[in-house]
């Protein structure tokens, strides 16, 4: 008994037990962490590598650095994974002409082919969202519980409908209208611009799908009267208004004050 004691009151005996708890603890997370649910099935290929590495270091190293270490007009490409190059040379956003506040949307410069291979040569600087599962971005989910996610997280930037707005300094919340679910995916996982990130951890992909749903509800909605000024709110309609009283009571003031005379 007195040697169990003693050995009980060593000094490593702590340090053994903390690294057992770790080692528990590690293993734990290793078997019960959510697994993406939106990786592509398919493996790269070293050739799709190969080739994606020639397309980044004739069209984007001379911002993103030779090694996509990044540069003092563009951030490093290490861990953005192939979501975000799918997202961003995909809606045209990049290669940009030249450095601006936020880069719009444009026709593409690339293929499917050649953006899937830029994509496989980003993934492999460091582990990132992959290109997600059709499976996510074709909608088919709950349109009222993707509207009340939107409105809680996307509409203060986005508008109501998803037509877009501005915001500070020069950049603008891009309109959602007509765009690819893909895309829409990608914008929620990888945060590009302003946006924040809403990765599997805080918006599951079910979560995802239902408001990919739900802005596909508004594309195919019919505006039910009058004109739609855009969907953008109550600014431009106050603002048409405004302009269309003031003109008549203009018109009506100058012709009541030709008539008198």
């Amino acid at each position: 008994m007195n040697a169990l004691a003693a050995r009980r009151r060593h000094p490593a005996t702590l340090f053994v037990l903390l690294l057992a708890m770790l080692f528990v603890v590690g293993a734990a997370y290793a078997v019960a962490k959510p697994q993406d649910a939106t990786a592509t099935a398919t493996a790269s290929s070293a050739q799709d590598v190969e080739e994606g590495k020639k397309l980044f270091l004739a069209n984007c190293a001379s911002c993103h650095g030779l090694n996509a270490e990044g540069g003092p007009d563009a951030p490093t490409l290490a861990g953005v994974g192939a979501a975000a190059v799918d997202f961003q040379v995909g809606t045209g956003r990049m290669p940009m002409a030249a450095p601006a506040v936020q880069a719009a949307r444009n026709t593409p410069k690339f293929n499917e082919e050649q953006i899937r291979q830029m994509g496989a040569y980003v993934a492999t600087l460091g582990a990132g969202p992959a290109v997600p599962s059709e499976e996510f971005t074709e909608g088919g989910g709950n349109a009222a519980e993707g509207g009340e996610i939107y409105r809680v997280n996307c509409a203060m930037c986005h508008n109501a409908v998803g037509s877009g707005g501005a915001l500070t300094r020069g950049k603008f919340a891009p309109t959602l209208r007509g765009v690819e679910g893909k895309h829409i995916y990608e914008a929620m996982q990888t945060g590009p611009q302003s946006m924040p990130v809403f990765n599997d951890a805080n918006l599951s992909p079910e979560a995802k799908r239902d408001v990919i749903t739900f802005l596909k509800a508004m594309d195919e909605d019919k505006n039910p009267g009058g004109a739609a000024l855009g969907n953008l709110g109550p600014v431009p309609e106050g603002l048409l208004a405004w302009t269309l009283g003031i003109g008549l009571m203009i018109v009506a003031a100058v012709w009541l004050g030709k008539k008198a005379a």
